[in-house]
């Protein structure tokens, strides 16, 4: 019985001891990435807003914002997975448009996107949505062939392909950026090299030129401030605290 007590008390002992030790590695963790990431600077919600009347906490009736979401959608990716936009709940998500032929900008927009993925490919809370404007030429097969060649992690990353018209649809209607099918012949395709960045709840936060290193590492470091602004609560005027029409 004393040794039972004398175990717990040395437990006691060494759990309040090292309280502070494990106080100060995830302060220290947290700011080492808030000041950098400006985490008082706000990101601006992209996409139509929609007023509502709610309630507060004192039960008055006020005016609140219904924002923008990534609408439903189902395409295949590399591995010939159906992914839905369920995959983006509770995720920080890049998207961007390519095509597996393409000889022009998908060379950099791919290699910037490594940038990504190098930096967050031990983060479960981050994840890569690609999406080909020729899935005639871009089969499941074609993908993941395509991930091979390119050393794409098919955990974070996915390829997705699927009907042209809902590809096309999802580009304008759910991410408002261009992707569409040429007049110069059948390789001949125009899309955006935006990189669109998408947040837990499947707002859009930010627009970067997936071409420019500069944009895309201020788009890492806003991934960053994203992640962990689901850790740290921001100011209450956050729109992220704002309550959303369900």
């Amino acid at each position: 019985m004393k040794n039972n007590k004398r175990v717990g008390f040395i437990a006691a002992v060494i759990v309040v001891a090292l309280f502070p030790v494990a106080f100060f590695l995830v302060f220290n963790y947290l700011n080492k990435h808030r000041p950098t990431l400006e985490t008082d600077k706000c990101l601006p919600i992209y996409g139509p807003k929609e007023p509502f009347k709610s309630k507060d906490y004192r039960d008055r009736d006020i005016i609140d914002t219904a924002y923008f979401k990534v609408p439903p959608f189902s395409f295949l990716d590399q591995n010939g997975n159906t992914v839905t936009e369920a995959i983006m709940n509770g995720k920080v998500t890049v998207v961007d448009f390519f095509f597996t032929t393409c000889k022009s900008i998908c060379i950099d927009m791919t290699s910037n996107l490594h940038l990504v993925q190098d930096k967050f490919v031990t983060d479960k809370d981050v994840l890569i949505l690609s999406h080909t404007v020729d899935p005639e030429t871009d089969s499941v097969k074609q993908l993941f062939n395509y991930s091979v060649n390119k050393d794409v992690n098919s955990r974070m990353w996915r390829l997705l392909t699927g009907d042209k018209k809902e590809l096309y649809k999802q580009a304008r209607n759910g991410y408002f950026i261009t992707a569409m099918q040429g007049d110069g012949g059948p390789t001949d395709f125009i899309h955006d090299q935006k990189f669109v960045l998408i947040d837990k709840e499947r707002r859009i936060r930010g627009y970067y030129d997936g071409t420019d290193k500069k944009s895309v590492d201020q788009m890492i470091k806003d991934i960053q401030m994203l992640l962990v602004s689901y850790i740290v609560p921001m100011k209450k005027n956050d729109p992220k605290y704002k309550k959303e029409k369900k």
